[in-house]
């Protein structure tokens, strides 16, 4: 690793669970919670590049997460500050209105603190957020400062959507548990469109037991937090058909199956049939498709103001026909179908969450390992991997609305891979 001040960031993570235990036995004032959450911002965040603007001072509120400074990722519409959606064409944009899920936060009692760096639109050109491990290497997008803030301790939650990748991806470059929820399991009312059949909004906290903690009170369903893992049957998947991982990924995929073995999951390999393989290619098609009609008034009066990737990214999707957004449509839903249907052999999928460690900061890195399962609307979670160097993650898939599941064998990993030290 480079750099004294990074890695000091990555070792001052705060466990949404710990902070609220601490309030709950009087050891913490929410207050003071939010206070110092200002504080490390103001601190740490000038190095980093996670932080767009700060909410304004005013009273906190009580709730079961009062004292929880949450980071909103700046495609999130906030009443109290603007939301820019990563690019010029909105500076200074002002919403009426909180997304559904920022309004949801408040009425819990957390304070939406900060909005987060975002890269253009939730696309791929990167934004200037730096990886907290290392300054030189990218955080991920497109939730690039949602993650990098969580990992350098600077907020103990933050949101951050998932069209592609722009969840698992960033989690696991920066060390940190997210959680990608059942499609549609969190409204997206109020948060720029950039696919409507993909966008999903997602969570990123220190550990797996905090997303837990926050899904299930975002959302009203407290079984997500009580779920149990059991002896869990868990179907180890490479996905030959995105390509190859790098050796250090499959390593900490040994090592987190080994580890669910350890805790008392039954593990079998699983070679993804070709439908999942059509799925798989057809994800760009369901996504540019939308996506250039989600951001037709930015392409038709505010072309020369696109970024470099998003903007000929757009002009070479006017191209796609119906035909070919429809024929991949129902290829996805081909692929839904039997995925179901397989589930009915195991309770989990574990599969890498990236290629590899965070790539250099010209990129926000590659999704191959995440789209298919976007695509299919199903949970899925990144769990951290210890180890030297830049972070690994690998990702814990259960069936669609398994949400509870999912975190609970992720949480068993991340249990059993802290335990090794």
């Amino acid at each position: 690793m480079t750099g004294a001040a990074p890695k000091r960031h990555a070792k001052r993570m705060i466990s949404l669970v710990d902070l609220r235990t601490r309030i709950e036995a009087g050891r913490l004032s929410p207050d003071a919670a939010i206070r110092e959450a200002r504080a490390a911002i103001a601190e740490r965040d000038p190095s980093l590049g996670a932080i767009l603007r700060m909410a304004p001072e005013g009273p906190v509120p009580e709730g079961p997460l009062a004292g929880v400074a949450v980071g909103i990722k700046d495609i999130i519409d906030t009443a109290d500050m603007a939301t820019e959606h990563g690019s010029p064409i909105y500076a200074g944009w002002r919403p009426r209105a909180d997304a559904a899920v920022v309004a949801r936060l408040r009425a819990l009692g957390a304070v939406p603190l900060a909005k987060t760096a975002t890269t253009a639109f939730a696309g791929l050109d990167p934004c200037g957020t730096v990886n907290p491990h290392d300054p030189a290497h990218t955080p991920g997008g497109s939730s690039s400062g949602s993650a990098a803030a969580v990992a350098a301790g600077l907020l103990p939650l933050a949101l951050g959507t998932q069209t592609g990748g722009s969840v698992i991806r960033p989690a696991a470059f920066c060390g940190i548990a997210a959680i990608k929820p059942s499609f549609r399991l969190i409204p997206t009312v109020g948060v720029k469109t950039f696919s409507w059949a993909l966008d999903t909004v997602g969570l990123f906290a220190r550990f797996v037991p905090d997303l837990a903690r926050a899904l299930a009170l975002i959302v009203e369903r407290p079984a997500i937090e009580t779920a149990e893992a059991g002896a869990p049957r868990i179907a180890l998947c490479l996905q030959e058909f995105a390509g190859e991982a790098d050796a250090e990924a499959l390593d900490a995929l040994t090592r987190a199956a080994r580890a669910a073995e350890r805790a008392g999951a039954t593990l079998v390999d699983l070679a993804l049939p070709e439908p999942f393989a059509r799925a798989w290619a057809a994800h760009p098609t369901v996504q540019d498709f939308e996506a250039r009609q989600a951001l037709a008034w930015e392409v038709a009066t505010h072309r020369a103001a696109l970024p470099p990737v998003l903007g000929p990214q757009l002009d070479r999707a006017q191209e796609l026909t119906a035909a070919q957004y429809d024929s991949a449509r129902r290829d996805a839903h081909r692929a839904r179908r039997q995925l179901k249907e397989m589930f009915s052999g195991f309770d989990a999928i574990l599969t890498v969450s990236a290629v590899g460690r965070a790539p250099a900061i010209a990129t926000t890195g590659d999704a191959r390992f995440n789209r298919l399962w976007t695509l299919m609307g199903v949970p899925c979670v990144t769990v951290p991997v210890p180890g030297d160097g830049l972070p690994l993650g690998v990702q814990v898939i259960a069936r669609f609305g398994d949400d509870g599941r999912a975190l609970a064998i992720a949480g068993m990993i991340e249990a059993a891979l802290r335990a090794e030290g």
